[in-house]
């Protein structure tokens, strides 16, 4: 009960100024994300890319984490799975030749989509039917 108390605590945390961290994580995501284009776009020479590789995926892990540490629920959540599914599509690359560019335009669009969904969107649990907030 204690692990589970741990990833689902009965109120969700909040780290100290944690609307800032997450509007600089989120606005060094965008820039990552913009830079990463040019790999897909234009064809660019992974020298020109790669810093934006790693600045979107360290600042995409930390964000995660930090949606996993306030409360796990985020998991089971929509928008949880859909950063899942996003990881998983771009996995997805280094298999399917020539899908490349789809596959990054989809995840870009899955981000717009969930990021301004209604939050009884975003907050929806598929394993428990109806929006979840707390286990």
């Amino acid at each position: 009960m204690r692990v589970f108390r741990t990833l689902f605590p009965a109120e969700s945390r909040r780290l100290p100024a944690q609307r800032w961290v997450n509007i600089g994580l989120r606005s060094l995501h965008l820039m990552g994300t913009a830079g990463l284009g040019g790999a897909y776009l234009y064809e660019a020479p992974q020298a020109a890319w790669l810093p934006y590789f790693w600045l979107t995926m360290v600042s995409g892990v930390l964000m995660a984490a930090i949606h996993i540490w306030n409360n796990g629920i985020w998991l089971i959540q929509v928008r949880g799975l859909a950063i899942m599914a996003k990881v998983l599509l771009l996995l997805l690359i280094a298999w399917l030749e020539g899908a490349d560019l789809a596959l990054f335009l989809l995840v870009i669009l899955i981000s717009g989509v969930i990021a301004h969904a209604p939050g009884d969107l975003r907050y929806y649990s598929p394993w428990y039917g109806k929006r979840m907030e707390k286990l």
